[in-house]
């Protein structure tokens, strides 16, 4: 008798909805963003990832020089270097070595060509002096050490680069240690898929106090975090790819930073924003993060922050935003999630407009106690399960929607209600609630609803 009296006290407060709102417009759903659930992603990452070495490289016959200058080992040439010395490495020599020679250059042929290998204990390469490049070297067999933070290459004196270089067999791929103004760039850093659990890697590329750094298309897979900051500031992180990890980046008091145009995929989660301020996300991708986490973007405890342009496809959230205030959503496609935004915690000081949300299970799941409108100016955002009306055809709808509003609320309160969640009584509700402003639900409303997608190509991510 229970249920059939909620069904019934719906099916009364649907008459009452529909009374009320006689001579209201209502139109069918928009067929705008019908497409496959299906994503298609062409993942854009090097087809090999053994970087095997030749029997000529096993055998140890390689050898470093200084112009015409011969070494036996790298470690005798790095002594030997005076500043501005570029060190060049021939075939395959032997780790670990310190470098405490300031503007010095370790570089090889090419990464295949060149290698430089450690003993599986410690650090392989570690810079104590300013100013030192290392160039087209593959840096490999670092220790097994979390404890220890063993890494292939230790970086503790400011101003040094890493670039066009390769990095496996590792436990911590790059460590910048409480030093301003590292580079590193076009370089792959694969991990220990021998090391099962993820905990229980390092990450590709550890910033700790590591202000104004530039980190640039790297490739990283097979570590814990693919770029970890600590209490790192002005660092900008573009065009990396990530994939196979935990979070592809993971930002932890971490302020004034930038992240543009990087890839992540096939991760717990692509991009973890925690205890942050003033982040400026923007026009990255994160596809298939569907792990532990599950999430395109996490946002946790960051305020002041801009996530915008940004790619979230086929996610278990698109975007999950937890404890956040003062932050700027706006200009992102949020394509076929299981739930486009998740809100929770007291998330509800969001500028958002311009968002695409198309073909996504639950476009919005708010866990708020008021009514938050997410949009700050006349212009919305797209919902492919509204039902836009747009009479003057200026391309934002008369009719406001409420992606999450009476019947979710009610269903998260009482868990025993979702048995009629797809009853005609719960979808006249539901219809009515997103369209007509009779009550202030809790929830996300917007009151300027996009009639189109503000993204044309939304579609290239679909078979």
């Amino acid at each position: 008798m229970t249920d059939r009296r909620i069904e019934r006290g719906f099916a009364v407060a649907v008459v009452a909805v529909l009374v009320v709102s006689v001579g209201a417009v209502v139109a069918a759903p928009s067929d705008d963003a019908a497409g496959s659930p299906e994503v298609a992603f062409d993942a854009p990452v090097p087809a090999e990832y053994d970087f095997a070495l030749s029997s000529v490289d096993e055998r140890g016959d390689g050898y470093a020089a200084i112009g015409d200058e011969r070494y036996d080992s790298l470690a005798a040439a790095v002594d030997a270097a005076e500043p501005g010395d570029t060190v060049s490495v021939h075939g395959h020599v032997a780790g670990p070595v310190s470098v405490d020679t300031p503007n010095v250059t370790i570089a090889g042929k090419s990464p295949s060509e060149s290698v430089v290998s450690g003993k599986a204990e410690g650090d392989v390469v570690t810079v104590n002096a300013s100013g030192l490049t290392i160039r087209d070297v593959w840096v490999r067999n670092a220790g097994y050490s979390t404890e220890d933070n063993d890494a292939a290459v230790w970086v503790d004196a400011p101003g040094a680069t890493v670039a066009d270089t390769r990095i496996t067999n590792t436990t911590f791929g790059v460590w910048v240690n409480g030093v301003p103004d590292a580079r590193i760039a076009n370089t792959t850093i694969v991990g220990r898929t021998s090391v099962e659990r993820r905990s229980d890697r390092g990450n590709g590329i550890q910033l700790w106090r590591a202000n104004d750094a530039e980190i640039a298309d790297n490739r990283i897979t097979d570590v814990r975090d693919g770029v970890y900051f600590s209490w790192s500031s002005g660092v900008v992180a573009s065009n990396n790819t990530l994939w196979d990890l935990r979070y592809g980046v993971h930002y932890m008091y971490s302020d004034r930073n930038r992240l543009a145009n990087n890839t992540a995929f096939d991760n717990d989660a692509g991009y973890a924003l925690m205890v942050s301020d003033d982040l400026e996300i923007v026009d990255n991708v994160a596809v298939n993060n569907t792990g532990t986490s599950g999430h395109g973007v996490l946002v946790k405890e960051v305020d002041h922050s801009t996530i915008a342009g940004n790619d979230l496809v086929g996610n278990d959230n698109g975007i999950f935003v937890y404890n956040s205030l003062d932050n700027a959503f706006r200009d992102n496609l949020v394509l076929a999630n299981d739930v486009g935004v998740h809100l929770t915690a007291g998330s509800v000081d969001v500028r958002a407009a311009g968002n695409s949300f198309v073909d996504n299970a639950d476009a919005m799941y708010a866990v708020v106690g008021e009514q938050v409108a997410w949009n700050a100016s006349d212009r919305g955002n797209y919902w492919s399960d509204a039902s836009p009306v747009d009479v003057d055809h200026d391309g934002v709808s008369e009719v406001r929607f409420q992606p999450d509003g009476t019947v979710e609320n009610l269903a998260r309160q009482h868990p025993g209600t979702r048995v009629f969640a797809s009853s005609p009584a719960f979808d006249a509700v539901r219809l009515a609630g997103r369209s007509v402003p009779l009550v202030d639900a809790p929830g996300v409303v917007d009151h300027h609803p996009l009639a189109t997608p503000a993204h044309d190509d939304w579609r290239r991510y679909y078979a």
